[in-house]
């Protein structure tokens, strides 16, 4: 595929993830900067999960599972504006992400604490599967918790599914990954691949999980975001091979099921790792988040 033809999809892909199509956002050039090497190194399993194209299905996952938890949701709904800046709201996810997978301690720290300020006014109520009003805080453990598990699970399942074996094993990402959750004052977050599974258990187990209108409202919005129009098939796609990789308890409660031709399930797994793959052709091989790391590892003497 000729760079002519990719360069309208780096740019709306540039746009989409970073908010500039152009330019490298500053925020990724600065972590050039720091005065050590941070909490992952090159060779960890943090950066081959984080660096891989499989982060763009692993985001979809991420945000379905997250919804399930309605304290949680709670938050998105009445405190963020993603409905009407969605790409501003991914930017800010992804900043967060790198900064912690490829900033120095002090960057990984500095955006830890900046989300969990951000986070303070974002309280209320929400109605519990057993239909209670309880109340909640975006920084309650117990809800930043989910949504650390969610994520590690999302981007766990995601890497294996559509790309392959994390390097070391599945243990390695997630014992790494704690540290990201210890840094977002979560007190004990699981440290291998079978507590990860028991503690998301552990949720439904004791009803904290639900479905429901509101959860079916925010799942059509993620299923059809506003995107350029040049991203939607490849998006539509993606979706669909997100919802293969879910589990069933999950897919019953989000009030979808895996997509399938009468009784044959579609092969959207392949479809998708085909697309991934033309997605890292466009915006090459190496993110500037990393490559600006590569460079403070090289000055350190690390690399």
């Amino acid at each position: 595929m000729s760079p002519d033809v990719l360069g309208p999809l780096r740019q709306r892909l540039r746009l989409t993830f970073a908010g500039e199509s152009e330019t490298i956002p500053a925020w990724e050039t600065a972590l050039e900067d720091g005065d050590d090497a941070g909490f992952f190194p090159p060779d960890s399993a943090v950066w081959a999960v984080h660096g891989s194209m499989s982060t763009i299905a692993a985001g979809i996952r991420a945000l379905l599972t997250q919804a399930l938890h309605p304290g949680v949701l709670a938050g998105v709904v009445d405190h963020s504006n993603y409905r009407a800046d969605p790409l501003g709201r991914l930017a800010g996810t992804i900043r967060w992400i790198f900064t912690v997978t490829y900033g120095d301690t002090a960057a990984a720290r500095a955006a830890c604490a900046w989300v969990r300020r951000v986070h303070v006014p974002v309280t209320g109520t929400y109605v519990s599967r057993g239909g209670g009003h309880e109340q909640y805080s975006a920084n309650d453990p117990a809800l930043a918790e989910w949504v650390h598990i969610a994520f590690t699970d999302a981007f766990l399942r995601s890497y294996e599914a559509f790309h392959g074996p994390v390097p070391g094993g599945a243990d390695r990402y997630v014992a790494e990954w704690a540290t990201a959750g210890e840094l977002m004052g979560i007190p004990d977050p699981p440290r291998t691949e079978a507590a990860l599974v028991e503690r998301i258990r552990a949720y439904d187990a004791a009803g904290q999980l639900s479905g429901g209108p509101r959860v079916d409202d925010v799942v059509a919005f993620i299923r059809r975001p506003p995107l350029d129009p040049l991203l939607k098939p490849g998006y539509a796609m993606l979706f669909g091979a997100v919802l293969q990789t879910l589990p069933p308890r999950h897919l019953e409660l989000l009030g979808l099921s895996r997509p399938r031709l009468g009784p044959v399930p579609l092969p959207l797994v392949g479809a998708a790792k085909a697309t991934l793959a033309v997605v890292g052709r466009a915006l090459g091989p190496m993110a500037p988040s990393e490559a600006a790391a590569r460079r403070r590892l090289g000055r350190l003497g690390v690399l």
